[in-house]
């Protein structure tokens, strides 16, 4: 069996903030993005930034890495290009799933045909996706295995959303979750964890059946929790909230990696990992949403709740090989330093407290969250 190129590659959605209000920028100049293209381009980097489905939104995609370590310096410079181009216009980028006090009924989509059809099409529950995703591609060539391969990921999904948490405030109240932004994000059709495929062909032959229909353009408008690229030849991991910490997004985007490669190895020593329902994955996948890592997750070979920072050692342990061969073994032990430090869920709800027992105004104290988060994600710049 030949061996996957297992390239990494990542995409980082920020939301464009004002200095001054903190809020999101409301109005941001229609030159921005193209600054930040020209910026890249006298990097190097040209092509790897674009516009979102909202105007105070921006993308940044690194190109096909052969290591995280390549994957963390491209990012530090994409990162950078955009937080100089923001701050010349009074604006700063957050890397957080939600923004913690604004409205989405004041944010507007970006004036493209693909967003304002997007809007037309999704309606109400369009126009409240104030969110942002860390999405992670690892390459793997063979169509066969990329769907067998994302049939097993899926057990593991859960464990890499617990260490990714950033969306607990929505329009300025605590949610009571960690991930706010997956709640949104289920409102869309075609979300959550994908079915179970026999084969590439079967995967092809639903996909083609909605097409037919007329019901979507391309596999591009599947918005599962991990699902085979519409453009590249890879396994798109999309279930995890964004980092503002970098750190904290090379060492998921590592983490998931290697379980990819960890089940190809099993895959090639005539093993496979147990493909547990829907139904049990979406019970883990709760959990994460709710509690982040808090309250851990249910280990359903046991058929019990293991702490998280235990199933976290187990993983670890299971991709070692995996790490040592691809490069990694640094910034697998980086998720360690995510339990420790918490997750941006758990910082910003303490920058809140904080501030309150300080005397801070409720409103007062969102702001300081939003400092918070602004400082983190030019962290190490």
């Amino acid at each position: 069996m030949n061996e996957p190129a297992f390239t990494l590659g990542v995409e980082e959605e920020y939301l464009l903030v004002d200095r001054a209000t903190r809020d999101i920028a409301r109005e941001p100049p229609a030159s921005l993005i193209g600054e930040v293209e020209t910026r890249l381009a006298a990097l190097g980097l040209a092509g790897q930034a674009s516009p979102e489905f909202l105007r105070a939104q921006i993308e940044v995609q690194t190109r096909v890495c052969r290591s995280a370590g390549e994957a963390r310096g491209e990012l530090v410079r994409l990162r950078g290009a955009v937080a100089d181009v923001a701050a010349a216009h009074g604006l700063a980028p957050v890397a957080a799933a939600t923004h913690p006090f604004a409205l989405w009924r004041g944010v507007e989509a970006t004036d493209r045909d693909r967003y304002r059809a997007l809007e037309r099409d999704l309606q109400g529950v369009g126009r409240r996706l104030v969110i942002c995703g860390l999405h992670v591609h690892v390459g793997i060539e063979d169509d066969e295995l990329r769907i067998d391969l994302m049939n097993q990921v899926g057990y593991f999904l859960p464990h890499l959303l617990a260490l990714s948490t950033s969306s607990p405030f929505w329009q300025g109240e605590d949610s009571g979750l960690a991930s706010y932004r997956v709640a949104i994000f289920n409102e869309l059709p075609r979300t959550g964890p994908p079915d179970h495929f026999e084969s590439y062909g079967e995967y092809r032959r639903q996909l083609d059946r909605l097409v037919r229909a007329g019901v979507i353009e391309d596999a591009s408008k599947l918005w599962w929790d991990v699902r085979p690229s519409a453009r590249f030849p890879t396994l798109e991991m999309r279930i995890t909230d964004m980092c503002p910490y970098l750190d904290d997004a090379i060492a998921i985007a590592a983490l998931y990696q290697c379980i990819l490669s960890m089940l190809w190895r099993l895959k090639r020593q005539n093993q496979r990992w147990r493909i547990y329902p829907n139904m049990l994955v979406k019970e883990n996948r709760w959990r994460a949403q709710r509690y982040g890592f808090d309250n851990g997750l249910v280990d359903f070979g046991k058929g019990e709740v293991v702490a998280y920072a235990d199933l976290l050692e187990e993983l670890i342990d299971l991709v070692r090989p995996d790490a040592e061969r691809l490069g990694c073994t640094t910034e697998i032990a980086d998720t360690r330093r995510i339990l420790k430090r918490g997750t941006s869920a758990h910082r910003q709800r303490k920058a809140y407290a904080a501030a309150v027992a300080a005397g801070a105004a409720p409103a007062e104290a969102l702001r300081a969250v939003v400092d918070g988060l602004i400082a983190e994600t030019a962290e190490g710049l």
